[in-house]
């Protein structure tokens, strides 16, 4: 394309020159062979002058005399009746441009000037005109070639965008060029990429935060299945595979929140449910990883609570908080159950070293982790509790109170 560009630039201004340099030649060499043949002309007039002047006053006529008043390599020659022919210069050779004038008295002027000096003038100019025709072609190399690198240099940045973005580097570079075809172009690019890697964060964001939340219901289910597997009590069994079922019931719920919040993470899904319900069917779950781990987990405060929500969603939370315990913490872990204005509160503690002083509130931030875990947990868990209009808490850091806000569902109004 460069060189398109130049060579498109280049035949432009060679017809540019070429018409109007072949004109100016013509117009050039016209002007100076007519001014040439005018002055030979006026010279031949005052000479005819001169030569009246002196016959009328009586003075002599020379060569010497005369030769002062005619320009130098031009040829004169003086014809009195009577008198003898007077030369004056040398008689040029070859082709001349003459003048011949009548005087008065009868006297006749001739002058003559060769042609090669006419000639020798118009290749002057010639050789001016050609080398403005040269520099004028040195100056549209320069700027073609300016111009083409202007071009195709943004074009060149914009095919190595492109490129980077179908690699999979959908880093905007926010380059603009001062043509207003080009910045359009990046500006769709830079529009581009920022679309391409809010997908990406998107997806990777999906694959953690499935990989986290799956695991949990999928750890609780393992443990059910084992203790269906070391019993030969048909009860037992029977209750463990119904406890089994509401877990698949639960992952099952987990997944296709999971794929909603992909979709659109602000669509919730939040109904009246029956808190007690929920925490109680996380204490059950995990107590037998508590029991295997030598621990306790119970539950107090405040019974028949109804909240808004998505009860999967709540679950999903307290199992993080709970499972974080189990991980992190020491000692039994308590939820306990409490009412704070229209807001229903649980509240998730233990007996352990709590949150480390230099983390805090950063707890909730994605890949902050004060025991070499992922550090999505907590992360993840305050997303589900905003989804549905809740919130996640650090109250107290040692030992660690964690609170999960939800909003009460409002009382019917009694009629009179």
């Amino acid at each position: 394309m460069r060189r398109r560009l130049i060579n498109s630039t280049l035949a432009v201004v060679l017809v540019v020159i070429a018409v109007f340099g072949v004109s100016l030649v013509i117009v050039e060499t016209r002007t100076i062979q007519s001014g040439a043949q005018e002055s030979v002309a006026s010279e031949a007039v005052r000479l005819v002058g001169i030569v009246e002047s002196r016959l009328g006053s009586g003075e002599k006529l020379t060569p010497g005399i005369l030769s002062e008043q005619i320009t130098a390599k031009r040829y004169a020659e003086i014809e009195v009746p009577g008198r003898p022919r007077i030369q004056v210069g040398s008689r040029p050779a070859g082709d001349v441009i003459e003048s011949t004038q009548h005087g008065d008295r009868g006297e006749r002027v001739t002058v003559q000037e060769p042609r090669s000096t006419v000639s020798a003038e118009i290749g002057r100019t010639l050789l001016v005109i050609l080398a403005v025709a040269i520099l004028a072609i040195l100056a549209a190399v320069v700027l073609a070639v300016r111009q083409a690198r202007r071009l195709t240099a943004p074009l060149t940045d914009l095919a190595e965008t492109a490129e980077r973005l179908g690699s999979g580097d959908p880093r905007p570079r926010h380059r603009r060029y001062g043509v207003q075809e080009l910045d359009r172009v990046a500006d769709v690019l830079d529009a581009s990429a920022e679309r391409i890697a809010r997908m990406l964060t998107a997806e990777r964001r999906l694959a953690a935060d499935a990989s986290h939340q799956l695991r949990t219901p999928l750890t609780a289910l393992s443990m059910r299945l084992e203790e269906i597997t070391v019993t030969d009590d048909p009860d037992t069994v029977k209750e463990e595979a119904t406890i089994a079922l509401g877990q698949v019931e639960r992952l099952t719920d987990v997944v296709q929140r999971l794929l909603t919040n992909s979709r659109d993470p602000r669509s919730g899904s939040a109904v009246a449910f029956d808190l007690d319900e929920v925490v109680k069917q996380q204490v059950e779950e995990w107590r037998p990883a508590y029991r295997s781990a030598g621990r306790a987990i119970v539950r107090s405060g405040k019974k028949g609570l109804r909240a808004v929500g998505t009860p999967g969603a709540v679950a999903q939370v307290l199992a993080t908080l709970i499972e974080n315990s189990l991980m992190h913490g020491d000692g039994t872990v308590a939820l306990r159950t409490r009412v704070t204005g229209n807001q229903a509160v649980v509240e998730v503690t233990d007996a352990g070293r709590g949150v480390p002083p230099d983390l805090g509130s950063r707890v909730f931030e994605r890949t902050v982790s004060g025991r070499n875990s992922t550090g999505l947990g907590l992360a993840v868990a305050r997303d589900l509790a905003e989804a549905d209009g809740g919130r996640l808490e650090l109250l107290q850091q040692h030992p660690p109170v964690f609170a999960l806000f939800l909003a009460r569902e409002a009382e019917p109004s009694s009629g009179e």
